[in-house]
């Protein structure tokens, strides 16, 4: 239990916590709680009826199930504010993981936790992302007795990898989410020992394109060279999208220099698995091409096979295109920027269907209020060194809704994740060292925030 005199010192309250809550977060990456189409549900069940029982033993008595159609039920608790004047700060995690992929990949198990870094890290799907991040914030709570200096608001997700409709759910039951800050800990560290706040996602959509030219295949002999081929059709189209550089050419979409931290070249060839002596693709700085910049992957094509392929004209060809867009562009604006700019195409005369996909906006986080100042002077506190600021490519749609709900509050984006942890890959590990930091800056922030925080703040 918390001194009732003061405040815990973090440093000394996760050195006192961190066997327990490895031993938690053993127990809880060794459930495979895959919230995808056709794995078993009980898994997912398991995680939450775990974290319930953790939530009660660190403290927390108000702790309900929200359940929504076609998803996992998403964990709700709270602690109401020690005082009228203190801040509620909102935490959010998600307990359901990625599926292991080829488990001839893995060096161990993926459900099996093991030891690894030289007994600073446990691999294990999911361990890093994002059940670390969660077992940080049952950290926090313990180490208060249940009693931290602010009000606190709990979001356990369970289908945040696959995709959920609590994503719109917040902005329509906006007093259930009200706070004055909300720690969204679904990433982590630039790389391990940098302390980093994440004040960008880059927004998403989804754009597909087909070149229809022959009612079937016709011998490539007999008619190639004048019959309109919808496989070179398409293949010219998507060669307008990028310059010689490998820059984006498409119109209307927004670019800005990065002034934030970033990658060196070497970390992020190794952390993409660049083939040696092959060159980025772009120019400028790393921040701007992944973060402050649009990026359009070609992710899917529909075309014959080489292993299977006749010798014909090919008559049928698609692509489907994933556009990353900077994090204040409208997605709307940026989608209709790429549909256009494909529609206005007729390669050798040919034109394409363009069909719009999904979509899903970035966001920008204001990084000058009291929750900024508390976190700043945290994560320093935690790992000995001034906080970084960047930016991430991926997304997560439930920032917006949750920003919509509070629309007020100041959104923090930290956690025990790292950009080395292998996230969504094979052997995904979660460094101690890193949980450690994690769990003193979130004790450090509590008591950093509530101190700093008036109700000025508040209106």
């Amino acid at each position: 239990m918390a001194d009732p005199q003061g405040p815990p010192d973090p440093r000394a309250a996760a050195d006192r916590l961190m066997d327990g809550l490895r031993a938690d977060l053993e127990r809880l990456a060794a459930i495979p709680s895959i919230a995808f189409p056709g794995f078993p549900a009980e898994p997912v069940r398991e995680a939450h009826d775990l974290l319930v029982g953790l939530l009660r033993d660190a403290g927390v008595e108000h702790i309900e199930t929200i359940e929504l159609p076609d998803t996992a039920p998403v964990l709700f608790g709270e602690i109401p504010p020690p005082t009228p004047d203190a801040p509620t700060v909102l935490l959010y995690s998600h307990y359901d993981v990625q599926p292991p992929g080829d488990e001839s990949l893995w060096d161990s198990p993926p459900f099996e936790p093991t030891p690894t870094d030289g007994g600073d890290g446990l691999r294990a799907r999911g361990i890093a992302d994002d059940k670390s991040n969660v077992i940080a914030h049952l950290g926090m709570l313990r180490a208060f007795g249940g009693r931290p200096p602010v009000g606190v608001k709990i979001v356990f997700e369970g289908q945040e990898e696959y995709g959920s409709p609590f994503d719109e759910y917040p902005p329509t039951d906006p007093e259930r989410f009200a706070c004055d800050a909300m720690v969204i800990a679904d990433l982590g560290n630039v790389r391990p020992g940098t302390p980093t706040l994440t004040t960008g996602l880059r927004g998403a959509a989804e754009v597909i394109v087909e070149a229809r030219t022959l009612k079937e295949p016709r011998h490539s002999g007999e008619f190639g060279g004048a019959a309109p081929d919808a496989l070179l059709v398409l293949l010219k189209a998507l060669a307008t999208l990028h310059d010689v550089h490998g820059d984006v050419a498409v119109e209307g979409l927004r670019r800005e220099e990065w002034t934030g931290a970033g990658f060196t070249e070497e970390e992020f060839r190794d952390l993409a698995g660049v083939e040696a002596g092959l060159p980025l693709l772009g120019s400028g700085t790393l921040g701007e091409r992944l973060w402050s910049g649009p990026a359009i992957t070609v992710i899917g094509i529909d075309a014959p096979s080489v292993d299977h392929a006749a010798s014909a004209v090919v008559p049928y060809a698609r692509a489907k295109l994933n556009l990353r867009f900077h994090p204040r562009q409208d997605p709307r604006e940026a989608r209709a920027a790429l549909a256009d700019h494909l529609s206005a195409l007729k390669p050798f005369g040919v034109p394409l269907t363009v069909t719009p996909g999904d979509t899903g906006p970035g966001y920008e986080a204001a990084t000058d209020g009291p929750a900024y100042r508390a976190a700043r002077a945290a994560l320093a506190t935690a790992w000995g060194t001034e906080a970084s600021y960047i930016a991430t490519g991926g997304s997560i749609p439930l920032v917006n809704g949750l920003a919509q709900a509070a629309p007020h509050a100041e959104v923090l984006l930290f956690g025990a994740q790292d950009n080395q942890c292998n996230l969504h890959a094979p052997n995904e590990r979660v460094l101690l060292s890193e949980l450690h930091a994690t769990v003193v800056a979130m004790c450090a922030f509590v008591t950093g925030y509530a101190a700093d925080f008036t109700r000025e703040d508040r209106a």
